[in-house]
């Protein structure tokens, strides 16, 4: 009995403090909740924190009610004592940021976010670009299989399209990196990327070049062969050429995509565009990372539209009416 009459100890005080506030806060009475933890007092032999801990929770609780003044005040009251405390440095750093205008703020997010965006927009465009001249080789070559009359190399370009576009892009970039190794073969991010991103659009562009020499009419490789042509000569000075104004639409509309489906390749460690967009945005928690990596990624799709625009003007021009 003596023991429940017994008073508290100044710990048994603090953790009750904090228990009214925690009340107060649960009704929803933030004022309250601050009045509560202001009777914290500071105690050098305080080795649980909790002068700065009820500080800091003012602080906050004065944020959210946009009391930047009060809140500014309160994590000083924690410099004084601790000047070093870098929750407090942040937390200050935040509130004043708050009270400038937004389109400031704004600002100095693009400052500060930019270089690193550009950088990895640096290694976007040259996945694009390495696969921009790959993938439609190979795309040529698995189409010039899948129309050949010599069997096995027609199957086996058939497999390569039934595979590659049949699985996701992100599964073949997984099996490339972490999947081979366990095979004795290893790639490092950039081949890898290289590899599954060059493989993935061959197989598209292989179909799409393969409709487009199909649509030319039969009539022009007989009139061909009927002048003295081979067949590999009827294909790359008649057919093929024919095919470029057919073909430039859709191959403009997989390379356009191709500039977004190179995020994928942040989850083999290549750091692109958009893994360091979310490097910045999973530190700051500032949306402004992902709007910035969101217009990058326009001007570069919009670049690219203007020009397979261009190029496909210039390929139909004596077809125009």
């Amino acid at each position: 009995m003596l023991l429940l009459l017994a008073p508290l100890s100044r710990a048994e005080d603090t953790e009750q403090i904090f228990q009214d506030a925690n009340d107060a806060m649960a009704r929803g009475d933030l004022p309250a909740a601050i009045t509560v933890l202001k009777k914290v007092p500071f105690s050098k032999t305080d080795d649980s924190g909790a002068f700065v801990r009820s500080r800091m929770q003012v602080a906050r609780l004065q944020f959210a009610l946009k009391d930047f003044p009060a809140a500014t005040a309160s994590t000083k009251e924690v410099l004084a004592v601790y000047p070093d405390n870098s929750e407090a440095l942040n937390f200050l750093a935040s509130v004043q940021k708050e009270q400038k205008p937004r389109y400031v703020v704004f600002w100095e997010d693009c400052l500060r976010f930019l270089p690193n965006l550009l950088k990895g927009a640096v290694m976007t465009i040259t996945l694009v670009f390495c696969t921009m001249l790959i993938s439609p080789l190979g795309g040529l070559l698995i189409a010039l299989g899948r129309i050949s009359r010599f069997k096995p190399f027609s199957v086996l370009c058939w497999f390569i399209i039934w595979l590659f576009r049949g699985t996701p892009l992100l599964l073949q970039l997984f099996f490339i990196y972490y999947g081979l190794p366990s095979l004795g073969i290893t790639f490092k991010p950039f081949t890898a990327a290289i590899l599954g991103l060059g493989l993935n659009y061959s197989a598209y562009l292989g179909e799409i070049i393969r409709g487009g020499i199909q649509s030319i009419e039969h009539g022009q490789m007989e009139a061909a062969k009927a002048i003295g042509m081979s067949y590999g000569q009827a294909m790359r000075r008649v057919i093929i050429p024919q095919t470029y104004k057919r073909l430039m639409p859709p191959i403009g509309n997989e390379f356009i995509a191709l500039i977004k489906d190179t995020a994928l390749v942040s989850t083999i460690a290549m750091v692109e565009l958009m893994r360091s967009a979310d490097q910045m945005f999973n530190a700051y928690f500032n949306v402004t990372a992902l709007i910035l990596a969101a217009l990058i990624y326009l001007v570069f799709t919009t670049f690219f539209t203007f020009i397979f625009e261009k190029i496909e003007h210039r390929a139909g021009i004596y077809e125009i009416r």
